[in-house]
């Protein structure tokens, strides 16, 4: 029974992290459904920015936004102050004030949360196109041109661009992108030659005005919006030009508690769209739902049953005892690449993979154990650099 468990454990976890995404490349070869993209295609947008306590980084953010190379007469940006008593509000109205295309300040009183307050001002846009920008979030200047590019294909509901993580010099860190997020977008460029993507970063995406739905407060739009556009007969498809800096987390805590929150929505968002994940429906995407969110979200419990058989069945010798000392070796590597970071000093790929992985199934545990008791997580303070 052990050495049952042993397999079946190892072999899900090769399915969820390899085998998924090969099978992805080799139906995606067969299927090849390309964007009709148009670069001359440029649509009135609107830039919708959620913000609470942002006074260190929304003067930043909307420079930024300033400066995207898109026709200021199709342009304007609106942002939603949750409650902030900083001085975030006095920094964008002294923004918009000489600004070359509008921006617009909305205040949300109580605190509701980011979800809320983007359904507040979705009524108040004018674009064809909304796009949603963190509070922090620094674009290419052509991000906005790249995504909509996505958007003259009429079959396009929904495009998402590519994350690269700079120093605190706006390098970029390594060749631009972390391992993990390396394997992502790789994995997205496969999604999208199937049809939709099932995952998006959050902080560069833009939609169908027409097609968005006002979600639940306790909803992550950054999950649930793409899904109801997939619902609606839309593609979803990520765009690897338009690209998005962000500074890498060096405060590991910061992105535990990060992994968790978003985990635990992620779950909830499972739950709400769960028709999505029936063959009857749509058999790829649910395959797509099931295989890269729902089995990757609970990866942990075939690592655990892994761990487990794996001790168990370390004395009989042979690929069990190679398999444990594979493990204590992985897990080795893990701590100190979590010692590592925590002391400042850089980490390679041999020690940031295993961190990495460890860090985020322990989140998904950690985000599955809330969800299970009913947790849901609504607000939460700015993400720290």
């Amino acid at each position: 029974m052990i050495p049952l468990i042993f397999w079946l454990s190892f072999g899900l976890l090769v399915y969820i992290y390899f085998g998924y995404p090969l099978m992805t490349r080799v139906v995606a070869g067969l299927v090849n459904r390309p964007v009709r993209k148009d670069e001359m295609y440029q649509p009135r947008v609107s830039i919708l920015i959620a913000a609470y306590n942002e006074a260190k980084d929304i003067e930043a953010t909307l420079k930024n936004k300033l400066a995207l190379d898109y026709p200021a007469d199709k342009l304007e940006v609106l942002v939603i102050s949750d409650e902030s008593d900083d001085g975030t509000d006095d920094i964008i109205e002294c923004m918009a004030a000489s600004a070359r295309f509008p921006i617009r300040l909305f205040r949300q009183v109580p605190r509701q949360g980011k979800t809320a307050g983007l359904n507040t001002l979705v009524p108040q846009t004018t674009g064809d196109i909304i796009l949603f920008s963190d509070a922090n979030s620094q674009w290419d200047s052509q991000a906005v041109s790249q995504l909509c590019s996505n958007f003259a294909d009429p079959d396009v509901g929904y495009v998402t661009g590519k994350m690269v993580y700079v120093n605190d010099d706006g390098s970029l860190v390594g060749d631009g992108c972390s391992a993990y997020m390396k394997y992502e977008n790789w994995l997205r460029e496969q999604e999208t030659r199937l049809g939709s993507v099932v995952g998006v970063d959050g902080g560069i995406d833009a939609m169908r005005k027409t097609l968005y739905q006002p979600l639940n407060a306790d909803q992550l739009p950054d999950f649930v919006q793409p899904l109801k556009v997939v619902e609606q007969g839309y593609r979803v498809v990520y765009e690897p030009r338009a690209l998005l800096k962000e500074e890498a987390l060096n405060d590991s805590d910061s992105e535990f508690s990060m992994r968790v929150r978003v985990s635990l929505r992620a779950l909830w968002a499972l739950k709400d769209m769960r028709h999505l994940m029936s063959p009857f429906r749509d058999p790829v995407f649910a395959w797509q739902l099931i295989s890269h969110k729902l089995l990757r979200y609970t990866a942990f419990v075939p690592l655990i049953t892994l761990a487990i058989s794996t001790l168990l069945l370390a004395p009989a010798r042979g690929i069990y005892t190679l398999a444990f000392l594979g493990l204590v070796v992985f897990g080795a590597l893990a701590w100190t690449g979590h010692k590592r970071e925590g002391e400042g000093q850089p980490l390679s790929v041999i020690y940031s993979i295993p961190y990495y992985f460890m860090l985020l199934n322990i989140a998904s545990y950690k985000a599955t154990a809330a969800f299970l008791k009913g947790e849901k997580k609504v607000i939460w303070n700015p993400r720290k650099g």
